[in-house]
């Protein structure tokens, strides 16, 4: 009984030694699911600004998000790929759509 035993222990040692195998290289991360183009926008120059208006350049600029720059606004500037501007002048007139 003690000889079919120790083969038995052996094989089980065996297998708890066994590595496991390796996992596969990090992929790169996907682009950016959506980015600016403020040149299929530049219709909108000169309009007055109203909610479909942005609705509208968001979608054929491609961006995820539209955000409204009025004249002496705080805003930040970090660049976010995915965001148009539209700069509006103070008869909230579009003056420029910029992405960013």
């Amino acid at each position: 009984m003690r000889r079919a035993f120790l083969p038995a222990c052996a094989l089980l040692l065996a297998a708890c030694a066994q590595q496991p195998p390796a996992a596969p290289p990090a992929s790169p991360p996907p682009p950016p699911a959506s980015a600016c183009n403020a040149d299929a926008a530049q219709y909108a120059v000169g309009r007055p600004q109203t909610a479909p208006l942005v609705e509208e350049i968001r979608q054929r600029t491609g961006a995820h998000i539209a955000r409204i720059l009025r004249p002496n606004q705080v805003v930040t500037m970090e660049f976010n790929a995915e965001r148009v501007n539209v700069v509006v002048d103070a008869e909230n007139r579009i003056t420029a759509v910029r992405c960013g």
